[in-house]
């Protein structure tokens, strides 16, 4: 077993205190309706009564694989199915980009190559057979470090927390038992709670970060590092890293992943998701996370989903508030080559307003942080070990009342309905996943706010989202957000796969 550490400690640097203040003032200006109920065991609102609208075409597949899907996942499943390749030459090529750029970038903190050479070798042996455990049959997938691997440590990127973890997260359990090879663990904001994850490097420029909190999943799978991770999002912890450093971040509806075995950042807004190469990719692992059959990696790339035949994409104008304006025409420019898809309308949506945006940002804000701070009270860790941002977040949600936590848990209810009255005109909203690109790694604090502005609310509310690069300014990603409501994952593969064909990628 190999463990390493990012370069430099605690990282310094904080915003949060300050973050704060802007929140609880937009929260005193914002009050909730005054019979507005509590959702203290938050769940987001079904979409049933939205119409109803069917999902797309699913072609059939017999190993569960649709046949022309596109990515390096779905290339490597259907070499391992032809037998022109193995498990072991798969996770082989995985520990060689780990030795190739892991010292300069920091995506992997521990893996034990002995131990997943062993578990390869062993599907190769059913494959020879003819037994196939699933859809992932011999697939190296990497895994956040909050998540439990069993006979790896989770450390949730501290230097006050280790845990020996005897058994899976039932996420990675799901993963393994569809045939995946969970083998290594990789960098996280320290305990989840950030966007920038900066010990760790942007793969695209080593001087920026990645992204976070999951920036380790994302280095991981933009150099191959594995063919898919499996992360965590509670405020933009899949989709930020995933626009920043040039991968596909899907985020499913809260609660449909379970997320036992995880090291809980916020219990009413924690998301387990999936970071990979292509819409696809992440589709198929996300089906085996998800369970009870889903067949998400199936869907149509073409938009079938509405009556009349077409796919209904809203456009979030609030979205592009504040955006760099090379960045804002990166994306302007995907939407329009989206728009000229056969069967797909783009029209523009009336919210988020920039007030939402506002909104959920702040009352996000302070529900997961009071959350978070409640978790690490019972962890009764020593925050002087923290780093800077992290204890100062902490250290701010301590003095949040109780009233104010309630008051922004009952603006997530009203958030939550009006946001939903969106798809009725819309099947998906598409906005840029973040107003910027990766900022450079000694500036990394005062982003804290800045990149998951677009992101938050679909956290918040529950919402499943997307991020889908969608192409560069100077070289660096920039990711389209694309969200449905609740239980649509289907839509978002839907639009996320014609984006890439109608982008090229």
């Amino acid at each position: 077993m190999t463990s390493t550490d990012g370069p430099g400690t605690r990282p310094r640097g904080s915003v949060a205190r300050s973050s704060f203040i802007d929140a609880r003032s937009v929260l005193a200006a914002h009050p909730p309706g005054r019979r507005r109920r509590v959702p203290f065991d938050y769940d987001p609102p079904p979409a049933a009564d939205l119409g109803g609208r069917p999902a797309p075409r699913r072609p059939a597949s017999a190993a569960g694989v649709s046949p022309d899907a596109a990515g390096p996942l779905h290339d490597a499943v259907r070499a391992l199915r032809a037998g022109m390749t193995s498990s072991v030459e798969l996770l082989q090529r995985s520990v060689d980009a780990v030795a190739a750029r892991n010292e300069e970038l920091v995506g992997v903190v521990a893996m034990d190559v002995h131990a997943a050479l062993a578990e390869a070798a062993a599907l190769d042996l059913e494959a020879a057979e003819g037994v196939w455990r699933g859809p992932l049959h011999g697939v190296p997938i990497t895994v956040k470090d909050v998540i439990d691997v069993a006979g790896l440590p989770t450390r949730c990127g501290s230097d006050a927390y280790l845990d020996h973890p005897e058994r899976d997260a039932v996420a990675v359990a799901r993963a393994r038992s569809g045939g995946a090879v969970p083998f290594a663990k990789v960098a996280t904001h320290e305990f989840a709670l950030g966007v920038t994850s900066p010990q760790s490097r942007n793969p695209r420029d080593p001087s920026r970060i990645p992204g976070g909190s999951s920036g380790g999943s994302a280095v991981a799978v933009a150099t191959g590092m594995g063919l898919a991770s499996i992360g965590t999002d509670t405020r933009a912890s899949i989709r930020i890293p995933s626009a920043l450093s040039g991968a596909v971040g899907l985020k499913p509806t809260y609660g449909r992943v379970p997320t036992e075995g995880i090291v809980s950042l916020a219990w009413t807004m924690d998301h387990a998701g999936v970071i990979a190469a292509s819409v696809a990719d992440a589709a198929l692992v996300l089906d085996e996370l998800l369970g009870g059959g889903r067949r998400l990696a199936a869907v149509s790339p073409l938009g079938t989903a509405s009556g009349d035949g077409g796919l209904r994409i809203g456009v979030v104008g609030a979205g592009f508030d504040g955006a760099d304006p090379a960045l804002q025409g990166v994306v302007e420019g995907a939407i329009g080559a989206l728009g000229s898809v056969p069967a797909v309308a783009v029209g523009l949506a009336l919210r988020p307003t920039a007030d939402d945006l506002e909104l959920a940002n702040a009352a996000g804000l302070v529900v997961s942080r009071v959350e978070a701070a409640a978790a690490h009270r019972t962890l009764g860790l020593d925050r002087t070990r923290y780093w800077e941002e992290v204890a100062d977040q902490l250290d701010s949600a301590d003095e949040v009342t109780g009233i104010d936590y309630l008051d922004a848990q009952r603006v997530r209810a009203e958030l939550a309905e009006r946001l939903l009255d969106q798809f009725r005109d819309h099947d998906v909203l598409a906005m840029p996943t973040s107003p910027v690109v990766a900022p450079p790694a000694d500036d990394f604090a005062r982003f804290l706010m800045v990149l998951s502005r677009n992101a938050i609310p679909w956290s918040f509310v529950g919402f499943p989202a997307l991020s889908v690069p969608c192409g560069t300014v100077d070289g660096l990603p920039v990711g389209l957000q694309l969200v449905a409501p609740p239980d649509r994952e289907d839509l978002l593969v839907s639009a996320g796969t014609a984006l890439e064909r109608a982008l090229g990628t």
